[in-house]
């Protein structure tokens, strides 16, 4: 549970690197740990991964994907179209008084796709109520979310095992 004097901030964890969402996984773990309630909810992530299993399996909290299936066979119309009822919810359950930790998985991916613009996720952070803790990842983030974040992270890539032809592996990478 969070205190009621506490601020909540707004996280970016961006760049190259492998571990975002790995870290907004992490951060979930440990408010759901403290009693802290969590929405996570993934823009454009594509098929089911182990923390869909894992939190279909123990409840932690709900991943939530309006955009399911292979983004790769959908038109951009209908990823925008996805992407934007992704960010219509997520507006709705950021002000809802429910959550303490809200994470948006990936919408820098929606943004750079030009599936919806900047302004609308800043407007959104103008909306955030003071308490709720605010995570946003993907890579690319937007200078102006940047400059708006309390604390930013960015992954940065050195070396990755896919450079070498290392396909995805289960467990690891989904």
């Amino acid at each position: 549970m969070v205190e009621k004097d506490s601020k909540g901030l707004v996280h970016v964890y961006t760049g190259d690197g492998k571990g975002k969402t790995t870290a907004a996984l992490g951060l979930a773990m440990r408010a759901v740990g403290q009693g802290m309630k969590v929405a996570f909810i993934q823009f454009l992530k594509g098929l089911p991964a182990g923390e869909h299993f894992f939190a279909k399996q123990y409840n932690p909290f709900e991943i939530v994907q309006i955009s399911v299936g292979d983004s790769f066979k959908k038109s951009k119309e209908q990823l925008s179209q996805e992407a934007q009822q992704t960010l219509t919810y997520a507006e709705q359950e950021i002000v809802s008084g429910k959550y303490d930790l809200v994470i948006l998985d990936e919408i820098f991916i929606a943004i750079n796709q030009g599936l919806i613009t900047v302004k609308p996720v800043l407007d959104l952070l103008d909306a955030k109520p003071g308490s709720v803790e605010l995570v946003l990842t993907g890579r690319k983030a937007p200078p102006e979310i940047v400059q708006r974040a309390d604390l930013v992270t960015e992954m940065l890539l050195i070396k990755h095992p896919f450079t070498e032809g290392t396909s995805a592996r289960r467990g690891i990478e989904y």
